[in-house]
């Protein structure tokens, strides 16, 4: 009898928290368990192609420490910069619901952390699991600060596959020997285009091809017979990259943290910010057999770099000191590769896209060669034809701001950016093959904080259009806050009377690489308010300007407001 009035109030409880469920919204996104990480930001001294240099990590580590979490917990990660440079973390394809304080992108949704503060980034993985990945998202300081996010499916919740003997992450990245930040500047100050990477690395190792790395190869050692689950990630900063394992087929699973139906392959490419989940079983001889990361580069005349990294995927059993089965990569320019793999990825479940549109838009992308207005031309106009270079969306160069897009327009103050960016281009014309960006021909950008600003709950789509001013390119297209669905594409000019869209099973993703001389058709439902960053994921084209802000404005009740900013976000 103690413990009758005990039981009674759980009851109780137990039967208003049901009715209350079955009456009201879904509750504000607290997390089932939370998950506490600690991130230092601070300079290490490596030794790679037969240099020592500094560089800016994490704990040490370069990639850094994988964050573990489960669908529906909370994050919580305290980082502290003891790094001599500005710094931020952005949580790649987590979108932020109610939490966009927390995003990261340096001068739109918050003030960098200077050296010896710190901030403490907190949000909730709401309906979300999958590959994602974290990184700076302050300068070019990504080179070296990303690492892997992995979020598992619910307690009880099986993979929609046959489930992995093991799983390993692979992380694709570039390696500078100079200091990337200064590299950055340097750049920009020059007017011309970026010096290609020292190398590509595979886990931050870029394997026996290049100088003094005959020991700095990453490896999967495997059990023949066995199937294996590998998470790409591609961390790199200005190139698209190709991977492929000799003599292996690749079951893409995944695309950008969202299940797809099973497509068998013998190679991928995946843009900067993209991951991508495959299954790869150890059905070959056993022997050593090499994964290969090589540049994709589709636009015309851009230095890169052609040397490939390796890996070893070991069969148990196989001769170690014996030379890998060499892997064949795509040629650097095989759009036909790209495509072949876009054109099999379809979402698993039948799709919730928008059959109808509220807000269109149309935004061209494109690399663009401005005047020079140097008074040392030789020295800050380096850019093609004496000119100085710059990228844009519908011919706008973006400007970070002196304090956080999302402050300003939280506190309602004004002159830090303007809410003019256009919905379509100020003139169209033959985007593909015309109008070539010879400086004086008046293609120069316009610089601005512009930015569109739409309603909460609108049905959104967004065409892509790859421009030709200096070379057509696919351009990796990110957008923070939300994922898409990727709808439609296709080569040369959009013609809504011709485009082929999928409203079916289109893949659900956060980075689409807008094809090389075409584009690409992407639908979403506004329904998470605040500032989103929308930019190409080639850090030198974001750099040059190409990106622009969607600001989503609130709608009704708590649910679907901006909550007010964190007590300790950085100031400017």
């Amino acid at each position: 009898m103690a413990n009758t009035p005990l039981s009674f109030m759980i009851l109780c409880l137990t039967i208003s928290s049901l009715a209350y469920t079955a009456l009201s919204v879904p509750d504000w996104p607290a997390g089932r368990s939370t998950r506490f990480y600690d991130f230092k930001l601070h300079t290490m001294t490596v030794k790679k192609l037969c240099n020592t240099k500094k560089i800016v990590a994490v704990n040490n580590m370069s990639p850094g420490p994988v964050v573990y979490a489960q669908q529906g917990d909370r994050v919580i990660v305290r980082v502290t910069n003891e790094s001599p440079y500005n710094a931020t973390i952005h949580w790649h394809g987590v979108r932020q619901i109610l939490s966009c304080w927390f995003d990261g992108p340096s001068y739109i949704t918050q003030c960098p952390i200077q050296p010896g503060q710190s901030f403490t980034y907190e949000f909730t993985l709401v309906r979300q699991k999958g590959t994602f990945f974290w990184h700076a998202h302050v300068s070019w300081l990504r080179a070296t600060v990303y690492g892997a996010l992995v979020v598992y499916p619910k307690t009880g919740v099986p993979y929609p596959f046959p489930y992995p003997f093991e799983e390993h992450i692979v992380i694709l990245g570039e390696y500078w020997l100079q200091d990337v930040v200064k590299l950055e500047r340097q750049v920009l100050a020059s007017g011309g285009g970026p010096p290609p990477s020292d190398a590509y690395t595979i886990n931050g190792h870029p394997g026996p091809n290049y100088n003094c790395s005959a020991n700095d190869v990453y490896e999967i050692e495997v059990v023949p017979g066995k199937t294996y689950l590998l998470r790409l990630i591609n961390a790199g900063l200005n190139t698209e990259n190709f991977f492929t394992i000799a003599n292996h087929k690749l079951t893409i699973v995944e695309a950008d943290a969202e299940y797809t139906k099973p497509f068998t392959t013998d190679r991928v490419m995946l843009g900067p910010g993209q991951t991508m989940i495959v299954l790869v079983t150890a059905d070959q001889p056993i022997a050593k057999y090499s994964m290969a990361m090589g540049p994709y580069m589709s636009a015309q005349g851009i230095p890169f770099q052609n040397i490939s990294a390796i890996a070893n995927f070991q069969y148990l059993g196989a001769v170690p000191d014996r030379i890998s089965i060499p892997a064949r990569l795509p040629s650097f320019n095989d759009n036909l590769a790209v495509k072949t793999v876009m054109d099999g990825l379809r979402s698993l479940k039948t799709s919730k896209v928008p059959r109808e549109i509220d807000t269109n838009l149309f935004v061209t992308i494109g690399i663009n060669v401005n005047k020079c207005r140097s008074k040392k031309p030789q020295k800050n106009c380096q850019g093609i034809n004496n000119g100085t270079m710059a990228a844009s969306m519908n011919n706008i160069s973006f400007i970070k701001p002196t304090v956080s897009v999302l402050e300003a327009y939280y506190k309602g103050n004004e002159g830090f950016f303007t809410d003019d960016f256009p919905g379509a281009p100020l003139r169209f014309y033959d985007f593909v093959n015309g109008a070539p960006n010879d400086a004086p021909i008046d293609t120069n950008s316009m610089k601005g904080t512009r930015t569109k600003v739409v309603e909460y709950g609108s049905r959104v789509q967004i065409i892509l259009q790859d421009t030709g001013t200096i070379s057509t390119e696919n351009h990796p297209i990110h957008l923070h806050g939300y994922s898409f669905y990727v709808v439609g594409y296709g080569t040369g000019n959009y013609d809504p009377q011709t485009a082929n869209f999928n409203l079916v099973d289109p893949p659900y993703m956060n980075t689409i690489g807008v094809p090389v001389g075409g584009w690409a058709a992407i639908r979403f439902v506004a329904d998470n308010p605040g500032v989103w960053f929308m930019h190409c994921h080639i850090d030198v084209h974001q750099s040059w300007g190409l990106g622009t802000v969607l600001i989503v404005k609130n709608g009704n009740g708590h649910l679907e407001t901006l909550p007010h900013p964190p007590a300790d976000l950085p100031r400017c």
